[in-house]
């Protein structure tokens, strides 16, 4: 399946908070990762991840490519030319393309330059205020704020993360605005895939989570739109653990056996975007 960003019209994914709400997380987030790759032995590079065929190295390769788009699109969104460079990008073979080019480096090599990378990206967004938070820039959704890259590269870097750690009998702490944040977006993600790709989810759908407790609505319609809202009575709610839904909503665990139909097929954005002969759902 190819992508089809969004870069003209309304941004395709809308998820309410405040201008810098995702500063702090994705900081204290991807900082607590590297403290943990650093700190991993040798061998640990070469054990496999939650990612079928890839080890921990194949990961964090995966990871360094993926700071350095980071990087460059708000770089570009704040120059005033938003990038539009993922038309096209197949999610399930250009990431396994890329990490293959990096076998041949070693563990060293590969936590430099995720360490290095890492740093550019945060510093960059350290800098910014209000508006530079509010400005365009590329995702794989297409043009959204630089806030919703930043939401984005939480999930990603946050169950990536989780990727890593969880087979090396590691738990990474549960930190409430973390998971909230990944959540929200892990929610809104496959629907607007699904939206980029002329499929229709449209309907409200809502959850409700514990550990930490939050309610939201989803609206599908020309965009997915994500509030912090209890759920209505006739709507179709996604009840459980905010963890475990994260997990379910990505592809890494099966969906509670309470969920509603209605958010089965929602995720089907998300899964049609990889195959199962390729290392799942990044």
């Amino acid at each position: 399946m190819l992508v089809s960003p969004r870069y003209d019209g309304p941004p395709i994914i809308s998820i309410t908070g405040q201008p810098d709400d995702q500063l702090a997380p994705v900081l204290r987030q991807r900082r607590r990762l590297a403290a943990m790759l650093a700190d991993l032995r040798d061998d640990d590079w070469s054990s496999p991840s939650r990612c079928d065929g890839w080890t921990v190295q194949d990961v964090v390769a995966h990871l360094v490519g993926v700071n350095i788009f980071w990087d460059a699109s708000v770089r570009a969104g704040l120059g005033g030319t938003p990038t539009r460079v993922l038309a096209g990008f197949d999610p399930a073979t250009t990431p396994a393309s890329m990490v293959d080019a990096m076998r041949e480096l070693t563990p060293t090599e590969i936590l430099a330059q995720f360490v290095t990378s890492n740093d550019k990206f945060l510093d960059l967004l350290a800098e910014l205020d209000d508006a530079g938070w509010a400005t365009l820039a590329e995702s794989p959704a297409g043009h959204v704020s630089i806030r919703l890259v930043a939401h984005h590269a939480l999930w990603d870097c946050w169950i990536h993360e989780r990727d890593i750690a969880l087979p090396l009998g590691l738990t990474p702490p549960a930190e409430p605005d973390e998971i909230g944040s990944s959540l929200r977006y892990a929610a809104a993600v496959s629907p607007a895939l699904a939206l980029g790709s002329g499929q229709s989810p449209a309907g409200r759908y809502a959850f409700e989570a514990t550990d930490p407790t939050m309610c939201c609505l989803l609206s599908v319609g020309e965009s997915v739109v994500v509030r912090d809202d209890a759920a209505p009575a006739d709507v179709p709610c996604l009840r459980g653990d905010a963890v475990t839904l994260v997990e379910a909503l990505t592809i890494r665990a099966p969906m509670p056996p309470s969920a509603p139909p209605e958010w089965l097929g929602l995720l089907e954005g998300l899964a049609t975007a990889f195959t199962a002969d390729t290392p799942t759902a990044r």
